[in-house]
């Protein structure tokens, strides 16, 4: 089992850059994984970008290609989100979530075994 916690969100203006950071507990975190998804009010938790257990693929939704990067550091079981040229639109609730298994669809949030409490990104216009 490992523990997801989320840091590094707040307030930023429109056009402005934030990195989140999501520190697992355990050993066993290269073995996962790892996705950001994020969640406004009102609104389903949607999938953000999804990184593969050596870092090497990556993938993300359409709305942030070009602006947002997802990262991994399995010396320091921390995953991390840079999010450049931010919208107001990207105001959400932001959580990572890990994965055990390498099938199947990794943009599904139904498909991550453990979440983390989530880390508020607001963006003013």
């Amino acid at each position: 089992q490992v523990q997801l916690v989320e840091s590094g969100g707040g307030l930023v203006q429109a056009g402005g850059s934030l990195r989140v950071s999501c520190a697992a507990s355990g050993p066993t975190f290269s073995r996962y994984i790892m996705g950001w998804f994020r969640q406004a009010p009102g609104n389903e938790r949607e999938f953000v970008a999804s990184i593969s257990r050596s870092g090497r693929l990556m993938d993300y939704v359409d709305s942030v290609k070009g602006r947002f990067t997802i990262s991994r550091d399995n010396a320091k079981n921390t995953v991390f989100l840079q999010m450049n040229s931010l919208k107001p639109e990207d105001t959400a609730l932001y959580f990572c979530a890990a994965k055990i298994s390498a099938s199947l669809d990794w943009s599904s949030r139904r498909q991550y075994d453990y979440w983390g409490q989530g880390t508020q990104v607001t963006v003013s216009s």
